[in-house]
């Protein structure tokens, strides 16, 4: 399994982040932050919407749980919040249709035919017994119950 983490930096290794390219077509769908500043409600400030989605698609490329997210890439529970905000608002709905229809210019899709596969295994990496278990006799002691 690859490094996610490069030790020496305690940063997140650049090639599971999403690239600048990625950032430039996601920034468009985000919706506008609310606005802060006199005759506005108070409340936290805004957090950086590039750090987040940095931070939620490392999480979504490297299957990890959203609290063991890199201090770097911000708070796991913050980018978890914007994550389901954005999902409720349907920033990753419109992310999935502009990348069908890129792919559908420079590729093609070809509508008329599709599949769908899935497979239902066991983890790769599950714990594996080396040695069956041994059952183990009633104690014939007192139980310690009075």
């Amino acid at each position: 399994m690859p490094r996610t983490i490069r030790p020496e930096e305690g940063q997140p290794d650049p090639k599971w982040l999403m690239p600048k390219e990625m950032w430039e077509r996601v920034a468009p769908l985000l919706p506008a932050p609310k606005p802060k500043g006199k005759g506005t409600a108070g409340g936290r400030s805004h957090v950086d919407y590039r750090r987040t989605m940095k931070a939620i698609f490392y999480i979504l490329r490297t299957g990890s749980q959203w609290k063991s997210l890199p201090r770097s890439l911000g708070s796991g529970s913050t980018a978890h919040s914007y994550f389901q905000q954005w999902v409720r608002v349907g920033v990753f709905e419109k992310l999935w249709k502009a990348g069908l229809a890129e792919y559908a210019v420079c590729k093609g899709i070809e509508w008329q035919w599709q599949s769908l596969d899935g497979v239902m295994t066991k983890a790769p990496l599950a714990a594996r017994r080396l040695a069956p278990t041994r059952r183990t006799e009633a104690s014939r002691g007192p139980s310690g119950r009075y």
